[in-house]
């Protein structure tokens, strides 16, 4: 492999001769061979939404030159687009503060421009009027932020008009219900799945409130949030910037304080991705016991048959995609013990878990959405009711008896459902048998669709 030599304040580096990084990337690449997950590429792209914004507001204020500012965009927009991929090769596990990730942004802006004829220096030029301490706070929200506008919520609304649709298609009707996993009163199987359809659309609302306080960014703080070397109303113009270039609003923090050092706004957000986790933890288990047999489970359920479910047995067919959904769950539970534990290490003006925040939050963000993705098209776009097995065990079922209580009152009526479990009976036959009601007053009495 042929080198380059670059240099930085603590000498003289050597540096692939093909890449675009400098000295201070390459000591990263050297000192931190960690784990080998790299920063997400989310955070590449919110960096470079990031400095082209900062390159724009620096010109307004004649901190550079149009010429530069505009260099410094067309190379953010080439990295925005993938086309340098390779050249961000950090580990999450470097400096807390995420320093050296700004740099290697800082270093491939630079290198790029100047091949183009317009020399910038990585400090003075490319990050002019930042420090790493306020420029990756803001990455991370501008991160998340995306990553819930344009992938997460998304995807739960594409998962929500999917129950919305079974509900449209069988809108009367009726299954019993269960409650503690034993026998329960019935209700509407389109009621069933509106429940089910909530339990997406309302971490949904969550995640837009969580969004008020993720749109506020730490940019203009510099090193310890006093705004050192930063020209008066750049938080400002950056935000302007990034909402005209994201389409999202953003406004600076007006604490600077808080924003270097607290990282409550992801704590919130991720609360909200971990309420969706838990949330379709609950769906997938419902619907695999719901469709548990073919003929020894419930059965009540029918799931696409998308692959083999065994090596051995064959013909079995498992709920493979809502196993899918509750492993990610359960990995993003982990990953909020993780931002948990990050966020509560703000020491003095800085918190420095920041790459571990951004990696934990990214991947749930991401998890959950090409879990409901999968979850959607290969499971519930083609889950059908066992309308045969669902009536069956409705009338089979002995709390019917419930809606005898006005009637007989609720020690007859336990009486009554005691007796047919007991002597493997219907309801119906207990209760003739027991001399409560006639026929006529039970056939009128006991109608499962007065019941929900």
């Amino acid at each position: 492999m042929e080198y380059r030599v670059e240099h930085d304040t603590m000498g003289q580096v050597q540096v692939p001769a093909d890449r675009h990084w400098g000295a201070q990337t390459q000591r990263s690449r050297d000192n931190f061979k960690i784990g080998g997950q790299r920063q997400p590429r989310e955070i590449i792209t919110a960096f470079a939404y990031l400095k082209d914004a900062c390159a724009q507001a620096n010109a307004a204020a004649g901190k550079l030159t149009q010429e530069q500012a505009d260099a410094i965009s067309a190379a953010c927009g080439e990295i925005r687009a993938g086309k340098w991929e390779e050249e961000f090769p950090l580990v999450v596990w470097q400096t807390g503060s995420g320093t050296q990730t700004n740099m290697n942004v800082n270093e491939v802006i630079a290198h790029l421009a100047g091949e183009r004829g317009t020399a910038l220096h990585p400090n003075d030029q490319v990050n002019a009027s930042q420090s790493s301490n306020d420029t990756f706070p803001s990455a991370l929200h501008i991160a998340a932020v995306l990553a819930v506008t344009g992938r997460v919520l998304p995807a739960a609304r594409k998962l929500a008009g999917a129950f919305q649709a079974i509900e449209e298609r069988y809108p009367d009707l009726i299954r019993i219900g269960r409650t503690h996993l034993q026998d329960a009163t019935p209700l509407k199987f389109a009621q069933e799945v509106s429940g089910w359809r909530e339990l997406v659309e309302a971490p949904c609302r969550m995640l837009e409130t969580a969004l008020i306080e993720l749109c506020k960014l730490a940019i203009g703080g510099t090193a310890v949030g006093t705004g050192l070397n930063s020209p008066k109303g750049f938080d400002k113009a950056v935000c302007e910037k990034l909402t005209a270039l994201t389409g999202v609003e953003f406004v600076p923090d007006e604490n600077k304080f808080h924003a270097l050092t607290s990282k409550d706004a992801l704590v919130f957000a991720h609360g909200a991705l971990k309420a969706l986790g838990c949330n379709l933890m609950k769906i997938a288990n419902d619907i695999r016991w719901e469709a548990s047999g073919p003929r020894c489970g419930m059965g009540e359920l029918r799931i696409p048959e998308n692959e083999p479910g065994s090596s051995i047995m064959p013909g079995k067919v498992n709920p493979t995609q809502c196993e899918a959904v509750t492993m990610v769950a359960v990995q993003v539970m982990g990953n909020d013990t993780a931002i948990t534990v990050a966020a509560s290490q703000g020491n003095f003006q800085l918190n420095v878990f920041l790459p571990v925040s951004a990696y934990n939050f990214l991947l749930s963000a991401n998890l959950l959405a090409d879990a409901m993705d999968s979850f959607r098209v290969h499971c519930i776009e083609g889950l059908e009711p066992n309308v045969e097995r669902i009536e069956e065990n409705l009338n089979n079922s002995l709390m019917l008896v419930t809606c005898l209580t006005p009637r007989i009152g609720y020690e007859k009526a336990a009486e009554c459902a005691k007796k047919a479990l007991k002597e493997g009976t219907t309801l119906r036959q207990a209760v003739l048998a027991l001399g409560y009601l006639t026929e006529g007053e039970y056939n009128d009495l006991v109608k499962p669709e007065r019941m929900v």
